[in-house]
């Protein structure tokens, strides 16, 4: 089976699936040039692992990092397999695209959903982290925040911190703001996670439920509700939003599938913050891109034992979960409720 990788197209987007390293265990593979330039791989690189460069949309297996942008519509085909995140719940016209193609979607976000997200964890965790940095970011004036320093001062109290979910971007979130100094409520469904969190993060506060005055009074709100599959849930109305001071901000992490916040609308690198009801929004779908080499070295990693398997046609539960459309049909229950569309067990 040929294994192709194709240069990102999305805006902001350097990461690449596969480096040069892991081309060199993987046989026939084609790699468009410039596929891994934004993260310090050369063309040459490849081609020293054993790579050729090409087309790699004529291979039977592609292996990309974000899902098809419109320029990519209309590439993949009958037979073929596109190995990446998907995300079609927000976007019809890309679901749609998909299932004309009649070619297998396996999504990295829910491969393994029963299982603990292999691919998708390491993302999240980048997410998750890169949230407060870029919250940080948002709330100095010059973006139209507020003015607030997380972590204060002598004398000068922190800045206030709600991260609605407790999972692997909520946890990583944590981990940061919790290391500034910041005043921080980590909300969840329920308290499973609660105990080893308080263990690690002490000065944090949790609750189980949903507070608004809570979200209200905080600077900075980190989205970070996950269901494998799933579109987010709607946590934070506009009422909500309008609540909060002026100059606060909102990081939906979730925003690629469709995110926790009725305001919320995709964003890019580019531009990535706008103003809605005197809030900063960051609603970049692709976030872990900021880091790219780091991320890309982590997504090879999670990525890499599921290639093997799909080469070796070793479809396993983990793999099974990941594969959303097939030969024109929806075969991810979650996706198809949620899209409207007629479901197909895989």
């Amino acid at each position: 089976m040929r294994v192709g990788l194709p240069k990102e197209v999305k805006d902001g987007e350097f990461r690449v699936a596969l480096t040069p390293a892991a081309v060199a265990s993987l046989r026939n593979v084609i790699v468009e040039s410039g596929a891994g330039a934004g993260v310090g791989f050369s063309d040459e690189d490849y081609v020293r692992a054993g790579a050729a460069l090409g087309d790699p949309w004529s291979c039977e297996l592609v292996v990309k990092v974000k899902e098809l942008q419109e320029s990519e519509y209309g590439k993949p085909r009958s037979g073929q397999t596109v190995f990446s995140f998907q995300h079609f719940g927000p976007e019809p016209r890309l679901l749609d695209a998909a299932l004309a193609s009649g070619a297998t979607f396996i999504a990295f976000e829910t491969v393994g959903q029963e299982s603990g997200l292999p691919i998708l964890a390491p993302m999240s965790a980048i997410a998750g982290r890169l949230a407060v940095q870029v919250g940080a970011w948002c709330l100095q004036k010059h973006n139209g925040g507020s003015g607030v320093l997380l972590s204060g001062l002598d004398g000068v109290p922190p800045g206030k911190v709600a991260i609605l979910g407790a999972g692997n971007v909520g946890g990583n979130a944590l981990a940061l703001a919790h290391g500034m100094g910041a005043e921080v409520t980590v909300f969840a469904k329920t308290d499973k996670r609660f105990h080893e969190l308080k263990r690690d993060y002490p000065r944090a506060r949790y609750r189980a439920g949903f507070d608004a005055d809570i979200v209200a009074g905080a600077d900075l709100v980190i989205g970070g509700v996950l269901t494998p599959g799933r579109m987010s849930p709607k946590l934070v109305s506009r009422g909500l939003l309008r609540r909060m001071r002026r100059g606060s901000a909102l990081v939906d992490v979730g925003i690629d599938q469709g995110g926790i916040a009725e305001t919320s609308r995709p964003t890019s690198h580019s531009e990535p913050i706008y103003l809605e009801e005197g809030v900063v929004h960051y609603c970049v779908p692709n976030l872990p891109a900021a880091c790219a080499r780091t991320a890309s070295l982590a997504l090879e990693r999670a990525v890499m034992p599921f290639i093997g398997k799909i080469v070796r046609n070793d479809v396993d539960e983990a793999l099974a979960s990941g594969i959303q459309v097939r030969a024109g049909r929806v075969t991810h229950a979650h996706l198809a409720r949620d899209t409207g569309r007629a479901y197909s067990p895989p």
